[in-house]
């Protein structure tokens, strides 16, 4: 991976913290400062965890996370200028925390996304995957953050025909962090559904 790529990827992988590729939100309030300690999903989600709830990316953070994650890649902007291309520190480093939104534990959601097998092939029988707001991410580019990444799970395999496209996924998701060789995971989904994506 050269430098100059992971310079720019590292940026857009800030930029996209919320996924940018799927901005829409459950709310489209912005909690003050005084709001932190209430998040606006409590205000929409259903009591009932077995109906299904749509959600975009940004509900995934809790209030003040972008402006921490923003903060931390600020902060650690300049170490990018020692990598060395080829070098060991030469990775796409990823950014952010396992901070969630607790109130969605056990709720059934719907999201768009990206899909990131860990296997991939004509005949791969694929029971986990990633799920990421915008397509290379894990694998052309670094990570989302970690709460901004999804680690997807089924009992029946699925067949995953091309990665460009993006997908709906429906299913139970836990507050439930995930580590992986491509990226870590601080929400798991068990699956109960998945379809294309169309707008």
């Amino acid at each position: 991976m050269r430098f100059n790529h992971l310079f720019v990827a590292a940026l857009a992988s800030c930029l996209s913290i919320g996924g940018q590729a799927f901005a829409q939100s459950a709310s489209n309030s912005e909690p003050s400062a005084e709001q932190t300690e209430i998040d606006p999903l409590a205000y929409v989600l259903p009591k009932d965890k077995d109906e299904t709830f749509e959600i975009g990316w940004d509900d995934l953070l809790p209030p003040g996370e972008a402006e921490r994650t923003a903060a931390q890649i600020q902060n650690q902007m300049q170490s990018l200028f020692n990598v060395t291309e080829g070098g060991e520190n030469d990775v796409a480093m990823q950014f952010g925390t396992h901070n969630t939104v607790k109130i969605l534990d056990g709720h059934k959601i719907r999201i768009p996304g990206y899909t990131v097998p860990f296997e991939f092939g004509k005949n791969a029988k694929i029971k986990e995957f990633l799920l990421v707001p915008y397509y290379g991410a894990c694998l052309h580019a670094p990570p989302p953050p970690p709460n901004q990444t999804i680690y997807v799970k089924t009992d029946k395999p699925i067949k995953l025909k091309d990665l460009q496209q993006a997908v709906w996924i429906e299913g139970y998701v836990h507050i439930d962090s995930t580590y992986t060789d491509l990226a870590e995971a601080a929400y798991t989904v068990s699956l109960t559904d998945l379809e294309v994506y169309d707008n």
